[in-house]
């Protein structure tokens, strides 16, 4: 059985890109195929247009319906591994090559002030950026990476990142998976996974609404503290009655 018997994809990019396509052509090595693909696109940087979202999507689908043979809790170990794996990786790309590229004085596009930028938004939004950034494409490939650069606790960065994968990698999996079954999911896969996207998205696009919101909280707190303190220094003036 292909997949093809299973569902209708319309590419919606090169077809070696093509999450069908790509398991298709791998047959029995699929499993370790899309292993690579995570590990690449989590940990290199050079993956960041891989499709880990839809990919992971039509692998859980392609173990139900007998294309990769594999069991299906089997097949989300191996890929939770794979993407923590890739993590681990952009990591260490990123504390070890990250501040001699940032330390260059002649460098004008990557400035140490950057990085200490970096550091303190690790600090303060580090453990949500790890997790949630898994599920945005291209934020999972840098972000790890960013996070070696701006010197992130390890054992804070490991501990986060394994949750990330396992909700990740396991979750868009087991969603394929069982979403697939339904008739109307196999005859719009295309949809399904542009909704899949759009769905990772709502995280981020919250934590800027609240950003914002605290931004300009803020911003009105200031301006108020200054009319205030103006207020407070203004001369006053005695008011004279005509005649006195």
């Amino acid at each position: 059985m292909t997949l093809a018997d299973a569902t209708t994809v319309v590419a919606l990019g090169p077809q070696w890109l093509d999450p069908q396509y790509i398991i298709s052509s791998l047959g029995p090595w699929a499993l370790l195929g899309v292993a690579l693909i995570l590990f690449a696109e989590c940990g290199l940087l050079i993956g960041f247009f891989l499709p880990g979202d839809s990919l992971l999507f039509i692998t859980g689908l392609a173990a139900t319906t007998g294309l990769i043979e594999t069991p299906l809790w089997l097949v989300c170990v191996v890929l939770v591994v794979a993407a923590f794996a890739g993590n681990v990786v952009g990591f260490g790309i990123g504390w070890k090559a990250g501040p001699a590229i940032f330390d260059k004085p002649d460098s004008k596009l990557f400035k140490r002030e950057n990085v200490e930028r970096t550091q303190k938004f690790f600090d303060k939004y580090g453990n949500r950026a790890i997790v949630l950034g898994r599920f945005v494409p291209i934020v999972r490939t840098f972000i790890t990476v960013m996070a070696g650069v701006g010197r992130m606790d390890a054992k804070r960065f490991m501990t986060f990142s394994a949750i990330g994968a396992v909700l990740w990698a396991a979750g868009v999996t087991l969603l394929g998976a069982v979403l697939g079954q339904f008739e109307f999911v196999k005859n719009n896969i295309e949809a399904m996974l542009i909704l899949v996207v759009l769905v990772s998205l709502i995280p981020i696009a919250v934590e800027l609404i609240q950003a914002r919101r605290e931004k300009k909280l803020g911003a009105q707190g200031l301006a108020e503290d200054t009319l205030d303190g103006a207020n407070a220094d203004a001369p006053t003036q005695q008011i004279r009655r005509p005649g006195s």
